[in-house]
């Protein structure tokens, strides 16, 4: 006996089907059988980068596949659902499995922007690095904010997350920050933030309460495991310094010089990681950061090269801003990019960032076509 909602269940199943096979999920599968069977394996810890390496591509496979699985599993819950509620003439589980549909058909939706994160580099992992701009002491409070956003956003799709570094302002805030994200297509959904963040709001910080505007640069380049043979790092073209970490207003928080920071002097690049818990593993941590940051400078100068080519370049500096977050006088996130926007301005900074990473994405692949 067909169900009220049994074609519904069955343009899913094959939504589902068609969304899987080009994601590769049967492969994704098979490979993570294999990291599962080396992660059991002992000894894997005598070598840390190996571990490291198999983890992460562990936990990014378990993803990839259990989305896939997560939506097939209530498929199936809902198509029983479905027939009970038929059979019983129940009306309230009958709205249930509506809503259940209208959720799936939400999440198929998601699911298929993952179809469009098919750049080079989208399926690395990220590193987050945030910079405050013009704006003085509201520059670096909405530094921090930003990565506060980020931080819960990361949070909230299972990605797993190490700061590196926090270096923070004299009165509030931070000058910068540098963070790690591991999961699934990590890059390719963080990548559409980077760039210029404005915030305009009443300052809390001027005894006048007047407007101020801030600025923010955030920066995300990705994590690729042939960065060590990729980019050659010169000893002698390094200055490596070490100090002890710190918190806010400067206070010391380590009794130990174990915080490093590495200069690498032919691009002037200063990477400083504090948050390990050895002098070894914050060098090992900067070194990863700077290398990836040196991997993005080749990047951009060959995309520079090919703008050449094509007969113009990119504005890819300060000043070219992605999206305004106004507090005062209204209340507004606006991305100059897509014209997408919302008037939910604490929902966006408490860190539900889908829905404008997700106009970005859709931008990009009509601007592929």
């Amino acid at each position: 006996m067909a169900t009220p909602h049994h074609d519904e269940f069955a343009r899913l199943r094959q939504r589902l089907a068609n969304l899987a096979e080009v994601l590769d999920v049967d492969v994704a599968r098979a490979r993570l059988a294999e990291l599962s069977e080396l992660a059991g394996q002992p000894g894997l810890w005598d070598d840390p980068e190996r571990a490291r390496a198999v983890t992460t591509e562990l936990s990014r496979r378990e993803q990839e596949v259990g989305r896939v699985d997560g939506i097939g599993a209530t498929l199936d819950d809902l198509e029983v659902l479905d027939e009970l509620a038929a059979e019983a003439e129940d009306d309230a589980s009958a709205a249930e499995v509506g809503e259940g549909i209208a959720t799936l058909v939400a999440e198929l939706d998601r699911l298929e922007l993952a179809t469009m994160l098919s750049g080079e580099h989208d399926r690395a992992d990220a590193i987050v690095s945030i910079h405050a701009g013009e704006g003085g002491v509201d520059a670096m409070d909405w530094a921090q904010m930003l990565q506060r956003m980020y931080l819960r956003w990361t949070d909230s799709r299972g990605f797993a997350t190490d700061v590196f570094d926090e270096s923070y302002g004299e009165e509030a805030g931070l000058k910068s920050t540098t963070f790690e994200v591991r999961g699934a297509d990590a890059y390719g959904w963080l990548s559409a933030e980077h760039g210029v963040h404005r915030l305009v709001r009443i300052s809390p910080f001027d005894s006048q309460a007047r407007r101020q505007t801030s600025f923010a640069l955030v920066d995300v380049v990705p994590v690729l495991p042939e960065l060590d043979a990729e980019v050659q790092v010169a000893e002698e073209d390094l200055r490596i310094d070490v100090f002890r970490s710190s918190g806010p207003g400067g206070q010391s928080v380590n009794t130990t010089d174990s915080a490093v920071r590495i200069t690498h002097l032919p691009t002037g690049i200063a990477v400083s990681c504090q948050n390990e818990k050895s002098q070894h593993q914050n060098k090992a941590a900067a070194m990863r950061v700077l290398k990836a940051k040196l991997a993005e400078i080749e990047r951009q100068k060959r995309a520079e090269e090919l703008d050449e080519l094509r007969g113009g370049k990119r504005n890819v500096g300060f000043g070219s801003q992605i999206r305004s977050y106004v507090l005062q006088p209204y209340q507004m996130v606006k991305d100059l990019r897509t014209e997408y926007e919302t008037s939910d301005v604490s929902r966006v900074l408490g860190g539900d960032l889908d829905e404008l990473i997700e106009a970005e994405l859709r931008r990009r692949a009509r601007a592929d076509r």
